[in-house]
């Protein structure tokens, strides 16, 4: 368990899932982080390796965790001011840098200071999370990571620059331990290289040629020296050295190509009389401008130079007036066969010719039929416009009168709807006039015996039914409520309330005012039944 999680008892399986939830917790927090970090505006267009670079952070921020917390002894809320003075500044200073770099205006003072402000952040880190490894193994590679997430987001921001390094663009440079360092080191390269007689510009092959053509003229020049010692003291001894060495420089002579290579022999040349004529180097003197400049010349092999250039610049005009010849022999042979086509092309053309008068003599005879042809062509044209104004005049008629008979088709089948309708409403009506005769009957049947106990004035509806104006003026009332939208009787007690009687005599008055009403409903037919009878009398 991690030193900076709380001391938990650990007991079954609490233990062993514990830990396991710690680390799935972790890696939860850490994936939404780096979502949400990649979908940020703070984030956007740096790229892919912005997410690497994250992960190298993260490993910095642990080393300088330990490194506050154990070799610091910080307290964890400085720990995290500590770890945010350096890791959070140096990412956020290259983040910032790569947001506000313009590639027209390139390296301004101010993102140089922030870029080795940046890397001065970086080297702390390293170093902090140097010291904090456990071991001498893990001390190099713990540095290193620092430096590796700044390096991430800092090629983004070289390629946004264009590749341009901050010193590129000032002549002059600035002292500092950041420029000392670099140019020591370029010192150190330049001297190995010197050392070794290599260049740093040419290229692989190149350099291996050059050293075959070196190893060439080396084996040459001891042979040269094994032949001048054989000459001043002859042996058995020497003259196996002598052969020894001849078959080292033959063998070495043939690797580098020098019979067939002008270059390379040129190089062999310089070689040797770089080691023959090294005493003469020596002993030259320096005082006589000219003298110099035409001996350096000499051993430069420059006369053989310049012969090997104009030998291989004349084998190119050779080579090119071989072109040129063949090239012009082609165009010859191609204008003798534009010759040959145009000379084709005008036989063709009088051929043609003649064919287009011969045509032009056969057009006068068939001119003639064209144009009776024309003619009958014309009026069976106009016979077959007459012939289609005429069929569409007809579907036009067709449509009209198939449109009619659809309409009254259509009026024939709603009257015999409606008809239908009418019909069974009347069958309807028929039925229920029946049902009601039959119950007129019985209601004047059960009506009769009350009809001799209302007035003669209440069948007449001649002036006042009641000599009481209060009784009258109750059956004015007990009429309205009978005949509304929702009828229904006043009660005894009502009738007493309203007209200031006595509730006995309200109730004579409602069996008088029943009664009444029993001997109208008798005498009169209802209009409904009467109408349908013929006997309405309104």
């Amino acid at each position: 368990m991690p030193s900076w999680l709380p001391d938990l008892p650990a007991a079954g399986a609490w233990g062993a899932v514990l830990p396991v939830a710690v680390a799935v917790s972790a890696l939860a927090v850490t994936v939404w982080v780096l979502v949400r970090l990649r979908r940020s505006v703070w984030l956007s267009g740096i790229g892919p390796q912005a997410v690497v670079a994250l992960g190298g952070v993260a490993v910095s921020v642990y080393g300088l965790w330990g490194f506050a917390l154990e070799t610091a002894g910080l307290p964890s809320p400085l720990a995290v001011a500590f770890i945010a003075v350096f890791d959070a500044a140096e990412m956020t200073l290259l983040v910032t840098m790569y947001r506000t770099a313009d590639p027209e205006q390139g390296w301004t003072p101010e993102l140089r200071l922030m870029h080795r402000t940046a890397w001065m952040l970086v080297g702390f880190s390293a170093a902090m999370n140097a010291v904090h490894a456990p071991n001498w193994w893990a001390r190099p590679v713990l540095a290193a990571v620092p430096a590796l997430a700044a390096w991430l987001i800092e090629l983004q921001l070289r390629s946004k620059l264009h590749h341009t390094r901050p010193a590129e663009d000032d002549p002059a440079g600035r002292p500092g331990p950041a420029r000392l360092v670099a140019l020591l080191w370029q010192h150190a390269w330049a001297g190995l290289f010197a050392l070794l007689g290599l260049d740093a510009r040419t290229s692989s092959s190149a350099i291996a040629r050059a050293a075959l053509a070196q190893r060439a003229a080396l084996r040459v020049y001891r042979l040269r020296l094994a032949l001048e010692a054989t000459g001043s003291a002859p042996g058995r001894r020497s003259r196996r050295r002598v052969e020894r060495l001849r078959g080292r420089a033959q063998k070495a002579l043939a690797r580098a190509d020098v019979a067939t290579d002008g270059g390379q022999s040129l190089a062999l040349g310089r070689r040797m009389a770089e080691l023959t004529r090294v005493e003469e180097v020596a002993r030259l003197d320096y005082s006589n401008a000219p003298a110099v400049v035409a001996f350096m010349e000499d051993l430069a092999v420059t006369p053989g130079a310049e012969r090997l250039e104009a030998w291989a610049l004349a084998e190119q005009a050779n080579d090119a007036r071989q072109r040129a010849e063949a090239a012009r022999e082609e165009a010859e042979s191609a204008r003798q066969r534009a010759v040959d086509a145009l000379t084709a092309a005008r036989q063709d053309l009088e051929a043609a010719r003649r064919e287009h008068a011969a045509l032009l003599e056969g057009r006068k005879d068939v001119a003639g039929q064209s144009e009776a042809a024309r003619r009958e062509e014309k009026d069976a044209r106009q016979r077959a416009e007459a012939a289609r104004g005429e069929e569409k005049a007809a579907r036009q008629a067709l449509s009209t009168q198939q449109a009619r008979l659809d309409a009254l088709t259509a009026s024939v089948r709603d009257l015999d709807a409606a008809r239908e309708a009418r019909q069974e409403a009347l069958e309807q009506v028929s039925h229920q006039i029946e049902e009601a005769t039959v119950v007129r009957d019985r209601l004047r049947g059960d009506l009769a015996a009350l009809r001799p106990q209302a007035p003669d004035s209440a069948l007449s509806d001649d002036g006042p039914v009641w000599k009481s104006e209060a009784k009258e003026a109750g059956w004015r009332h007990y009429l309205h409520c009978l005949t509304t939208d929702d009828p229904a009787e006043p009660t005894a007690a009502e009738l007493s309330t309203t007209f200031g009687v006595d509730a006995g005599n309200a109730r004579n008055w409602l069996r008088d005012f029943r009664a009444a009403r029993a001997a109208q409903l008798a005498a009169h037919q209802p209009r409904a039944l009467a109408a349908v009878n013929g006997t309405d009398r309104s």
